[in-house]
């Protein structure tokens, strides 16, 4: 239960920081009802408490009219009243005191512009906020702390502004009605001059239609795209290069020499090889 809990306080936070700007720290505004539920269960410290709820750090606050209130309730409501007196104050525009439920109502507004986080344990005033859009409500129960689903009708209104958003404004239908206007008046003298030219040339018929240069010079569009064409190359210049003379006669000579007339190959003068017969003579005849 406690994880289907947190994935479902997760989403309602996602909920309003994307449609209706929600943003860190969250900024939560007590009533008189919900300090004296979170005494009375000893949840402390607060900030972790609702810290825990959102994912995120927390700023709590309260108003002098809420302050007023449970000082007016005497000394059974004195510890709530410390403690909402360390909470920071919201600012209320109204000059007389209100009742907490009215000078909540006031600061919060038809759109809740400052972002509040409404912390109650009043039913009633928590009725009241499903009908304004941007209103996260924030409850106890027992020494748990809750947050409220957005209502039906926070859901519809986050539709009915997209729709809007994406229709086009009279606003702007009116500039664009503007712009096209002067774009086809600047354009209409162009095409007369390039008619007037056409009709002086006769070659112009047998040539390809051009586009206007002008109007695609200011657009920076191309006509088409262009394609380089592939050009016959010349050979290879090593291919083309003159074969190289031998520079050494007397190597060709030598192989000239070397074949004889009946094709009997003649021995270049050189170092003699001694045949085996001649050494063993040689060495009898020492002996």
């Amino acid at each position: 239960m406690k994880l289907k809990k947190q994935k479902r306080h997760h989403r309602a936070v996602r909920f309003y920081t994307t449609c209706f700007g929600f943003r860190q720290p969250f900024k939560i505004l007590c009533d008189g009802t919900f300090v004296q539920h979170l005494i009375t269960n000893r949840i402390a410290p607060a900030d972790k408490a609702v810290s825990s709820i959102l994912s995120g750090p927390v700023k709590l606050f309260t108003t002098r009219c809420v302050l007023a209130e449970l000082k007016r309730l005497g000394n059974s409501y004195s510890e709530s009243l410390l403690a909402a007196r360390q909470l920071m104050t919201a600012r209320c525009d109204h000059e007389k005191i209100k009742s907490a439920e009215a000078c909540i109502v006031d600061i919060i507004g038809e759109s809740n512009p400052e972002h509040f986080f409404v912390a109650t344990q009043d039913f009633d005033m928590r009725k009241k906020f499903w009908e304004v859009p941007g209103v996260p409500l924030i409850y106890g129960l027992r020494n748990a702390l809750l947050l409220e689903p957005p209502s039906s009708f926070q859901h519809e209104f986050v539709k009915n502004s997209e729709k809007e958003r994406s229709h086009v404004t009279e606003r702007e239908y009116k500039l664009l009605k503007q712009r096209t206007k002067s774009i086809l008046q600047n354009e209409e003298p162009e095409h007369s001059s390039d008619e007037n030219e056409d009709s002086r040339d006769q070659t112009s018929e047998m040539q390809p239609v051009k586009m206007n240069h002008r109007a695609n010079k200011g657009m920076e569009i191309k006509d088409r795209i262009q394609f380089k064409r592939k050009r016959a190359k010349g050979p290879n210049p090593l291919s083309c290069k003159k074969k190289k003379k031998d520079d050494n006669p007397k190597s060709s000579s030598v192989e000239e020499n070397n074949a004889g007339k009946d094709g009997v190959r003649i021995r270049s003068r050189g170092k003699r090889k001694r045949s085996r017969k001649g050494t063993e003579i040689a060495h009898s005849q020492g002996d």
